[in-house]
């Protein structure tokens, strides 16, 4: 990297354990401060007057917070001109969760940094166009576009924009993960991360999850948790798709709860109490998501086709289903179309107060998220967090691989 980037560039060089350490010592530098003037110096490096906006770690995230101390991963936030970022990049710093890296102009981004007291300490700031890895980028870019038949009038200009600069940092290890949407429509997230990052084999179309939190909600989930698909992409999937929402949103379950999940294919109907072709195609999806479960030796329950009281109240369980026994409440939504996934999310989100998390953009080779431009910091950070954990998930299978 280029002028100020050599600072990050070390410090993202560094081993996990050196890292740790070098964050310690600067709260300790901190402290020490604090017995000099007499008063805690804490809000300066953290921007802590943002204690009202980062609340306390709940169910899902403190767990998140743990792993990534453990193993700390290196974030990039593409729309990185953003006062919301720079405080949660100051916030991982402070936390020692991962290593945050922005994209955008440096002047106006360190400007942004100093008129508002946030600390710039271990975040990394990239100005795509002037990086030293612009070059190597678009080589690889053009040399994809061969091997694909296309033609590319100027890499140049298109690797210079952030997201697909964040996409291609992502597909070449030169970042774990990465998050973009805050300050951008979707589709230039989705188009970015579809054009530079590898897709995977096996899920036959690109969709979004969402992580809701929310135990002060009755019946929400076994743990105050759920996962819900699709809320953001394809608006009306087919038999497969939906098949493999249900299942590749169960291992994300899986992955996050550990333990089993029971994912729930959602309807306006309960196995068969009405015969509408929506339910019939949500009725043959549950049937083929449950035969790959089967196939694939997953462990969890692929419930559906299900009405959403069915899936989630133990009591309209008993009273509706043919076995007449209660169960215990979904982990996984899946959603029969995109209108019924978007509109759950927000009156979920804006009524009933869950703090949401996503979405995590489901079927890549590598961990990428796209944000509402409504974001809060706490969904930045979490949603950063979940990006870190799936990213330790992504070196394991990919080091599993490497063995056999």
């Amino acid at each position: 990297m280029r002028g100020r980037d050599s600072y990050s560039l070390v410090f993202l060089l560094l081993p996990c354990t050196i890292r740790g350490l070098a964050l310690t010592l600067l709260l300790i530098r901190a402290r020490s401060s604090a017995r000099v003037t007499g008063k805690p110096n804490f809000n300066t490096f953290l921007n802590m007057s943002s204690d009202s906006i980062f609340p306390e770690p709940n169910t899902l995230t403190a767990k998140l917070y743990q792993t990534l101390k453990r193993h700390p991963k290196r974030i990039v936030f593409a729309d990185g001109e953003d006062l919301r970022v720079l405080r949660v990049a100051a916030r991982m710093v402070a936390m020692k969760i991962g290593v945050p890296i922005l994209l955008g102009n440096r002047k106006r981004i360190h400007q942004l940094a100093t008129d508002n007291d946030i600390s710039m300490m271990f975040v990394s700031v990239i100005e795509p166009s002037q990086s030293s890895e612009i070059d190597l980028f678009c080589s690889r870019l053009e040399k994809v576009a061969r091997y694909q038949g296309r033609d590319i009038a100027n890499p140049l200009e298109l690797i210079s924009r952030p997201h697909n600069f964040a996409a291609m940092m992502v597909q070449y290890g030169h970042a774990d993960g990465m998050i973009a949407g805050n300050n951008s429509m979707p589709a230039s997230v989705f188009r970015a991360v579809m054009t530079m990052i590898k897709p995977r084999k096996e899920v036959p179309q690109v969709f979004g999850a969402m992580i809701l939190v929310a135990p002060h909600l009755k019946n929400f989930g076994r743990d105050g948790i759920l996962f819900m698909a699709d809320c953001g992409v394809i608006p009306e999937p087919d038999v497969k798709q939906l098949a493999s929402i249900a299942v590749e949103t169960g291992k994300l379950a899986r992955h996050f709860l550990g333990r089993p999940p029971r994912v729930a294919m959602l309807s306006h109907s309960t196995k068969g109490s009405a015969s509408t072709d929506s339910a019939k195609k949500v009725s043959a999806a549950s049937q083929l998501a449950r035969q790959n479960v089967i196939s694939s030796h997953l462990d969890m329950r692929i419930d559906g086709e299900v009405q959403a009281d069915v899936a989630l109240d133990a009591a309209a369980a008993e009273t509706k289903l043919a076995e007449g026994r209660a169960r215990e409440a979904a982990d996984v939504l899946v959603y029969p179309n995109l209108d019924a996934g978007h509109i759950a999310l927000k009156l979920l989100q804006h009524l009933g107060g869950a703090q949401n998390y996503g979405q995590i953009i489901m079927g890549l080779t590598r961990p990428a998220a796209q944000v509402p431009r409504t974001v809060s910091e706490e969904t930045l950070l979490g949603t950063a967090a979940i990006i870190g954990t799936e990213a330790i998930k992504f070196n394991d299978l990919f080091i599993e691989k490497m063995k056999k």
